[in-house]
């Protein structure tokens, strides 16, 4: 093959990938938009459907957003102690973890726990009920899936993920002070006054954005993937393991647009 030739087969490849990238995006956008038609009729008339996505999906991952946060908290002392044990005082050690925790570790590593568990759950769940036949049965008795299967989940998402972001960093803070306190020989007060002494409200809104943004993110390639599912139990798996890697892939590159647009 001549370099010519070599030219010619890698602008064809980007050019396929760039065409199927903005296709998807296209049809995403399509796929948002009628879940955000059906929005105002669900708040107003079928709010029990929000609230019962809203314990599934934010209630149900307290307990694996808090066991996580609990590492997350400690292993973040452990790494600042690593690095700058030599570069600053242990009096700043709170200031570095609540930096690290409000504006990037905790938004980011509970978006992808997270998408390991609603993306995946979403994704086969939804899956199972379009190869099965139950989302043509809904159409048949002119139910809209997009009311009553899609746009609950989304919106929980929206909902519940900034929720669970701010159980995940007071947990993770806390973790990180015992840690300190129990590892380093680090007070309470001079632990708190670091976290004080940098601390903006900007951090927050900074937190609270990431994961508004990683929660429709998640649930949206979940519901997405999920519903377009075609075939029998294989086409559920490999719609489920789309969901995942797609989410995984936004997430991060969500998390620079983001800290790009706020920082």
């Amino acid at each position: 093959m001549t370099a010519l030739e070599t030219l010619d087969s890698i602008a064809e490849l980007f050019g396929r990938a760039t065409r199927e990238a903005v296709m998807e995006v296209g049809a995403i956008s399509i796929f948002f938009w009628k879940v955000l038609r059906v929005c105002p009729t669900l708040i107003f008339k079928k709010f029990h459907l929000l609230t019962e996505q809203m314990l599934r999906i934010g209630v149900g991952s307290i307990p694996l957003i808090a066991f996580i946060s609990v590492f997350i908290g400690a292993i973040t002392v452990w790494q600042i102690k690593y690095f700058f044990a030599d570069m600053i005082p242990y009096s700043m050690l709170g200031t570095l973890v609540g930096k690290a925790v409000f504006t990037d570790l905790g938004p980011v590593l509970t978006g992808l726990v997270i998408t390991g568990r609603i993306g995946a759950m979403l994704a086969a769940e939804l899956g199972t009920m379009k190869v099965t036949e139950q989302v043509a049965a809904m159409e048949i008795l002119s139910l809209d899936p997009f009311l009553y299967l899609l746009a609950p989940r989304i919106l929980s998402g929206f909902i519940m993920m900034p929720m669970l972001g701010i159980i995940s960093s007071f947990l993770a803070i806390e973790s990180a002070q015992l840690l300190a306190a129990m590892a380093l020989d680090v007070s309470f007060d001079t632990f708190y006054n670091g976290v004080r002494l940098l601390f903006r409200v900007q951090d927050v809104i900074i937190m609270l954005t990431k994961t508004f943004v990683f929660g429709g993110v998640v649930a949206l390639s979940g519901c997405y993937f999920g519903y377009l599912t075609h075939g029998g139990a294989v086409e559920v798996g490999q719609a489920t393991n789309r969901a995942v890697v797609r989410s995984s892939i936004l997430i991060l590159m969500m998390n620079l647009v983001v800290a790009a647009l706020l920082l």
